[in-house]
Order: C-alpha cells, then structure tokens, then sequence
C-alpha cells in the first residue's frame, strides 16, 4: 500500500511536533487557560472506560458539576488511546493514512465560561494566524440543528457555503457532527474543522466534508465539542452549565504543517521506521512496498509503550489482554517482514527518546517497560510458531485463495470457506492466540472463523471445569471455575475477623496444584477453604492476614497460612504450607498472627488520618487513587500535579499526630450506599460496593468506605511519620508512611544519623551542624579556587569532597566539583571512591578540558525518590553546548564551551531540587 501524494503549498510553515505541542499551550495559556498535564491512559475511578480515549476524560466530573476546580479554562496535550467500546479504531490502523491506536490530543476547555462563539475564534485564530495555514483549505461542518455554530462560522468567520457542511440526527441513529464520550456521560453537538489536501485527491462530487471520512481529499483535524447535555441510560439532560471540549490530533495536524502524505510520515514516526528499517535491513523502496506491517508495527509500539508506563502489563483479561492484543499483533507483523527476533524492545526504546521530553514519566518506568515488552514478546515468540503452523495446516484443508496481507475481515465473502471454530478456540486456548488474531490472519487466505463453534467450545470448557475436581490454579487469581463450583457447594465464607482473631471453622475445601481433596498429608503448599473465618482476605489495600490453622481445642498446628485472598465473591482462601494432617469436615483453630494484625490495623487507621489530612492541606483534589496497607509500612497514591512542599508535609504530619493524640473513636457501621453517601461518607477509586456497605468513621475527622480492619481509636496507632513523597506518574503523586513502633525506630535512626554526621562533621552539637557545613563548603570553594588557579595542583581527595556536601533538599546531598581530571576515567574513579565515602547522595564532577565532560551518579535512595542522573545530564548539558543522557543512576555528557562548567554544575544543584518531591 502507498500513500496519496502531496502537493506542496509554500505558504505552509513547517514545524516539529514537538513545537506544535508547545504553540498550542502558549496559545492558549496567553488567552487565559490553565495549562493541565496529561493524565494517565488508565482512567481514575471510572468504571465505564478501559482506557482514556479523548481528552475530556479527566474532566468528566468538571463537566457535569460533581467537581470543582481552580480554574474555568483549560489547556492540555492527552495521551489517548482508542482500543475498545464506542472510540475503537484498532483495526483502522495501518489501513489508512489518518487513524492510529495511541495519539496525542490537543485541546481547549471552558467550564461554564466562553462557549460556540469564541472556541471557533480561537481555533480559527490558531490554525490560520498562528500557525499559519491557508484560509481557503479549511472547511468546517456543523451540526444539523445548530444554527448558532453554522451562522458564526458563516457570519463572523467568512466561510463560503462551498466550504461548509450540516451532518447528523442524533434521535434518528446518525451521530455526526455529535459526540459523546461512551454510552453515558457528558455529550452535545460538534463543530469538526477539516483540511483541503488537494483538489487531486477527490473522488467525485460526493467528496465533501463529513463525519465519515471516506474521502481522501478531506481531512477531519480538529473537533469542537459544545458539551450541553448529560447522556444518561434513560434519555438526555441539560448539564448544569454549557462547556467547550475540543480535540485535535497533534498527529494529523502534524502532517498538515510538515506537508506528508499521512501520519505515520510525521517526525515522531519516521525514527521508529527508520529503527525497523535497519533491523530488517530494508531500503525506502522496501519500506514502501511493506508499509501497511510498517504502519501496525509503528503505531503499536507507541501504545504498548505508553500502556506499561502508565501500570497496565500484559494478561488475559481487561486491560492487560488489550495490550497484549496490540504486542501480539505487532509482533506477527514483524513476522511477515521476516523478522524472528525480538524487536519491540529496540523501538520502544526510540519512542521513549522520541517522546520523553513531553511525558517525563517515560523515562522513569523505561527499565520496567522494557523488561515487561522483553517478557511478553519473548513468550508470545515461543507460541507463535506453533500456532501459526496448526492455523496453516487446517488452512490447507480448504479451498483458500491466493494470501492478501492486510485483507479485512469484513471483506472475506460470506460464501467463503469456513474454519472450523474449535480450532480457533486450540489457538486461543493452547496457544494464546486471541480470537481476532486468528480471525485476521485467516482473513489473509479468504477465509472467515466459524464464532458460533468457537464460543461452543469456549463455554464446553468452562462446564467442563465447574463439574469436575481438577482445575488449573493460577497463581495471582485463581481458577474461578474451581472456586465458583467450591463456592456453590458451601456458600460464602462466614468473616470473623472484625470482632476475633482466633475462632473455630470447619474446613469445607483443600486445594493442591489445581485439585481438590478430601484429605490431605504432609509438607507442601496448599490451600483450604473454612466455613468461617477471622482472617481478613486482601482488599481496599490492606494485604491478607497470616496465621495458623491448628487442631481444634489447643492442639498441634496444621496449617500455616502465609496469604488470605477472596478470589471470587465472598469465598476466603488460606493460602499457605501444610504440615500436617488435614481432612474436610474436620474442624480447626484459626488463629491470626495479632500482632501482625495489630500494626496493620494502626497502618490502615493511619492511611484514613493522612487521606482527610492531606486534602485540608492541599485541597479536596487530592483524592485517593491507590493505597498498599501491610504490617511494616502505608502507601498512599493521589492526583496532584506538584510534589508536596516542605510545609506541607509537616503540616500533614502534625494535623496527624494532633488526632492521634487526641484519640478519637474509631466506629464501623452497616448501611446502605445511599445512607453512607447521604451521611457524607467518601468512597474513592475503583473499588466495587455493593448495596449494603460498611464505613469507618474518626469521631469528628474522617468518614469513609471501607471493608478493612481498624484500631478502636485513633491513639492506638502511637505515632506517625511521613518517610518519602514522590511522582509516579503524570499528574500522581505517591505519599509513603510509618505508624507505631515502625515510626518510632524510623526516627530513632534519623537521629542517630544526625548525631553521626555531627561528630564527622566536627561540629560540638547538633544545632551548629548547618553552620560547621557551611564553614566546609566555603573551604571547599577555597580549595576549587587554588585549584583551578594552580592549573593542575592536586585534586582534593574524596574525604573532603564529601564533607563539603551541599544539603539542597532534606535528606538530598550534592557534591558537584569541576577540575582538571587526566580523563574521564580518572573522573569516574574518582567518583567512585566517592561514593563509598558519601554514601547516598548526588554526584556531580566536571572534566575541565577544552572539551568538557560532565558524570553524574545518584544513590538508589534517591531514584527512588524521582531524580534521575539522565535528568541532571539533560539539564547540565546545555550550558557547555554539549549531549548527553544515561540511566537514573548514572550519565554523562560533552560539550565544547569549556566556561559553561560552573554553569552546568549550578543547573544540577537546581534540577536536583526540583526533581526531588520533597521526601523526608
């Protein structure tokens, strides 16, 4: 396949990417709006989407009403993803020149401020004064019965009717020129802004601007949403206040400025081709002959990379089988282009570098992206062969015709011959192939998949295991067949575990390696299933309980239960080692480990204190979005987009500690949802409630859902300590804490380390450390200067290099020093030995040559922390007009500006504050 040729118009102005991305945000910051990161691919708290599929998706609930925020007026660039549901335009990619899976979304918002009149002004402004396309190759279409739209772009913007259209009837079933994000939620008509690409490209007289975009000529580049209404299952409602919601692909437009044929020809794609070309050892001409793999190829390996980024790793189900559909898929094609081997890996590593610099987030997770994509493709590359050889040897057995590569389902005729659907269930099943990459290779050769067998077979299996004793356990979920046929013999567990933590249970089920038994003896892991229980089963953050099962009445212990899940409803599983002898029906002692149960209930109580604390810091946004609550630790995930300050902090800790000491009562009650919501209960992130729900309220405090295990009252928890506050990802913040005896030690050791760096530092108390600090770097400097006055003196040794460390944050110290080193590698010895005199900490030297080089290595402390020795480099580099980057943990850079040195050290000292999110 090729794409259509361009006619070049000179008075385009051609611009990266990149730029693009920051004009628009300049546009639209200098016209008032906020300018709002990317949120994450992973929506936070909505149940109606598996990915972010346009830019509105974080603003849902600022749309309807439910959220306030700051500002009226927005601006951002949206990572997106169309995959699934009603947005889905996964098997469009690579097919044609303007669709893709993962793209970037520019767009404007107001919220309840300006609406039809000035977002068209500003979008016209944008495109034809600031960037400075043609007037007369835009056209823009309206919808049917919005007249106001079609009068200002008649009126006010000039547009002749041969460049405008009316499209859609939402109540009749045509939803052009109206959007809505899913089945339900904020919707209205749309204004959709489209590009001439040339006369030559017409296909005739019903070539015009519309929704459908079958016409190569036309091309849809920006959409302007005016958000009236409020879909709900039962009809439309006025929103509380109209809003603007517009979205332009950065890619397609892209391809406007940069005059290229389609989007996978723009900046940000061509390196990733060019990545492929030279694994495969392909010329232009190649390139072009294959560019329909190329395409898949491309467009896959940026949303697989950005999938993982934001948490999603590849499995069977949800979201984690929709990224490894699109893996699975880009891996076959790198199979028709003939390569073997692995290869995501190496393109995924362009799109970081390529796209980094706009999502920062990238280059933290590189390492965990990287080995997940190695993981997947190296597991999929072992099947793959295999099942690709059973599907062409049942294909032989059929009258197929002639391959086509890139042919559409949808285009086999329904005469065509059929392949049988247990085969396509074997594929899936044996081979993990999904049914649609069967159903497409087969398409290939003419051939459609019987659905109908496939889905017999698939259900003929799931009988299979809720009948019978054997099962296959899976590791992290469990088979729920087998419990489903467990649970529909004894019902749920009955759970003790809020008023006990011993009491009596009789075992209903045990499980070993996929099998249910009867009775069970000897070492060896295992699982069993009581009637009742006071082990609490991981859920709402809290991890399971641990324990033991022993004879009844005080005797020998059985069982030891290191894990408690609930895989399937109501069902408890003790998850552990069998050490003894252990029979169904018999019944046994199960105890809890309470001390253990103890420190995560002082950490799950303490996780609701630093919830309602945090948000009367730093405002009610700062929701819940995860939490890990276990016996030694808790952490907390929320959206921000800013690490916390200092002051906020102790400020979260003493508001903390305030109630602890003021031991408040700590009471659960039963209720319905609408009673909890009514009482002002808070309910956060994805968790599933039912209709009765149990809430946990601090006397005067705090008043939220929750299903977990809490103390009595807010002094049982003893202490409190916020230990580290970092980014984990664009606009997520993650707070990480102690409580109890674990805080204590906490600081008990931050004191001891106080009192060590006193007495190295020579200083006679505590209290004067800053200022004997300060005396060391000024004899440092001193040093530095005799140094570089002396053109080659003696370089100071690391003993006093580290004692001259700069603290520029808490906990966060820089030794950074610029001299005349014989070579890089003498600097790196010597940054080496430094580090095992500092300890943690940022290391910065300079190689004063007539070429300078800048090494930078940081502790693994404090890449936990967010601050990234590439980072630092990136930073540093140009002030000796130089390159450069590496690992978190270590990276270098040249230049050729030998007086920019200094310089590039002080740009470390700077960045380094503000990667670091404030920890303590």
């Amino acid at each position: 396949m090729s794409s259509p040729p361009v006619t070049h118009d000179p008075r385009i102005k051609a611009l990266p990417s990149a730029e693009i991305r920051k004009r628009f945000l300049e546009f639209f910051e200098e016209r008032g709006h906020a300018v709002v990161p990317s949120a994450s691919l992973v929506p936070a708290g909505d149940q109606t989407l598996l990915f972010t599929n346009s830019g509105m998706v974080q603003f849902k609930d600022v749309l309807t009403g439910v959220e306030k925020r700051s500002y009226t007026r927005a601006v951002d660039y949206q990572r997106v993803l169309r995959v699934a549901g009603k947005h889905n335009d996964f098997e469009e990619v690579g097919r044609t020149t303007r669709h893709n899976t993962f793209f970037e979304m520019l767009g404007n918002w107001s919220f309840g401020d300006y609406f039809k009149r000035e977002a068209i002004q500003y979008a016209w402004d944008f495109l034809t004064k600031d960037l400075g396309i043609p007037a007369e190759r835009l056209a823009a279409t309206t919808y049917t019965y919005d007249d106001v739209a079609w009068n200002i772009w008649r009126d006010e913007i000039g547009l002749t009717p041969d460049r405008m259209a009316k499209w859609g009837n939402v109540d009749a079933g045509d939803e052009s020129n109206f959007w809505r994000m899913a089945e339900t939620g904020p919707c209205g008509p749309c204004s959709e802004i489209h590009f001439d690409r040339g006369a030559h490209l017409s296909e005739g007289p019903q070539c015009v601007p519309d929704h459908s975009e079958n016409c190569p000529r036309w091309l849809e580049i920006w959409n302007l949403v005016f958000m009236e209404f409020d879909q709900r299952p039962d009809g439309r409602v006025p929103l509380p206040f109209t809003s603007v919601d517009t979205g332009m692909s950065l890619e397609r437009l892209a391809s406007v400025l940069q005059q290229v044929p389609s989007n996978f020809d723009i900046d940000i794609f061509v390196p990733i081709h060019e990545r492929m070309r030279s694994l495969l050892g392909h010329d232009p001409d190649d390139f072009e002959a294959e560019r329909f793999s190329y395409q898949v190829i491309a467009d896959h390996a940026r949303a697989v990379t950005f999938l993982i980024a934001d948490g999603v790793l590849p499995s069977n189900e949800g979201r984690g089988y929709v990224l490894r559909r699109i893996l699975r898929r880009a891996v076959r094609h790198g199979r028709l282009l003939g390569r073997r081997e692995p290869f995501l890996v190496e393109l995924a590593e362009v799109v970081i570098s390529i796209m980094a610099d706009a999502y920062p987030h990238l280059l933290e997770r590189r390492d965990d992206v990287l080995a997940a994509i190695a993981r997947e493709e190296g597991q999929f590359a072992r099947t793959l062969d295999a099942g690709t050889r059973l599907l062409e040897e049942a294909l032989a057995g059929l009258a197929i015709s002639e391959r086509v590569i890139g042919q559409r389902p949808e285009s086999v005729p329904a005469d065509a011959p059929v392949l049988d659907g247990a085969i396509a269930f074997k594929l899936n099943d044996t081979f993990g192939f999904p049914y649609d990459l069967t159903v497409e290779l087969a398409a290939e050769y003419g051939v459609r998949v019987d659905r109908a067998g496939y889905e017999a077979a698939l259900e003929e299996q799931r009988q299979r295991s809720r009948s019978g004793k054997k099962a296959e356990l899976s590791k992290h979920a469990g088979d729920a067949a087998l419990y489903g046929a467990i649970q529909a013999r004894a019902g749920d567990t009955e759970f003790l575990g809020y008023q006990t933590t011993t009491a009596q249970g009789r075992v209903v089920a045990i499980i070993r390696d996929g099998m249910e038994y009867d009775e069970l003896t000897g070492q060896g892991a295992a699982e069993v299933v009581l009637d009742r229980t006071p082990f609490y089963a991981e859920g709402g953050g809290q991890i399971g309980d641990r324990g033991e099962l022993r004879e009844a009445g005080g005797g020998s212990s059985l069982f030891a239960v290191e894990d408690t899940q609930k895989p399937l409803g109501g069902l408890i599983v003790h998850r552990g080692t069998l050490h003894g002898r252990l029979r169904v029906g018999e019944t046994v002692d199960a105890v809890v480990d309470a001390e253990r149960r103890a420190h995560t209930m002082r950490n799950h109580t303490g996780t609701h204190l630093l919830h309602r604390a945090l948000r009367n810091v730093v405002g009610e946004s700062a929701r819940q979005a995860g939490s890990l609550v276990t016996p030694d630790y808790l952490r907390f995930d929320f959206p921000f987009d800013r690490g916390l300050k200092p002051d906020e902090v102790r400020a979260i800790e003493t508001e903390v500690r305030r109630i602890i000491r003021d031991d408040r009562a700590v009471t659960a009650s039963q209720m319905s949802m609408q009673e909890a919501i009514d009482a002002g209960a808070d309910a956060f992130f994805d968790e599933k409630y039912g209709e009765t729900v149990r809430t946990i309220r601090v006397e005067g405090y705090s008043h939220e859902l929750c299903g977990g295990t809490h103390c009595r009252a807010s002094g049982q928890i003893g202490s409190f300590v916020i230990t580290g506050e970092r980014s984990i990802g664009s606009g997520m913040r993650r707070i990480e804490a102690l409580t109890g005896a674990g805080a204590d030690a906490w600081l008990d050791a931050r004191v001891s380390t106080l009192d060590e760096a006193t007495e190295l530092a020579g200083a006679q108390t505590p209290e004067v450390l800053p200022d004997r600090i300060r005396a060391l770097q000024d004899e440092l400097r001193e040093t530095k200067r005799r140094l570089k006055a002396g053109g080659g003196a003696a370089l100071p040794k690391s003993g006093e290099l580290a004692a001259a460390a700069a603290e520029v944050a808490p906990g966060v110290r820089l030794v950074s020093f610029a001299g005349p080193y014989e070579s890089i590698d003498a600097l790196k010895g010597a940054a080496k030995d430094l580090r095992g005199v500092l300890g943690s900490g940022v290391i910065a030297l300079g190689l004063d040559a007539d070429e300078p080089q800048i090494f930078v290595t940081v502790s693994d402390d404090l890449v936990g922390r967010g601050i990234s020795a590439g980072a630092l480099v990136q930073k540093a580099v140009a002030a000796i007009d130089g390159k450069g980057g590496g690992r978190p943990e270590m990276a270098q850079g040249k230049g050729s500006r030998r007086e920019g040195l200094e310089d590039a050290l002080e740009l470390i000292r700077t960045a380094t504050v503000e990667l670091d999110g404030n920890p303590r």
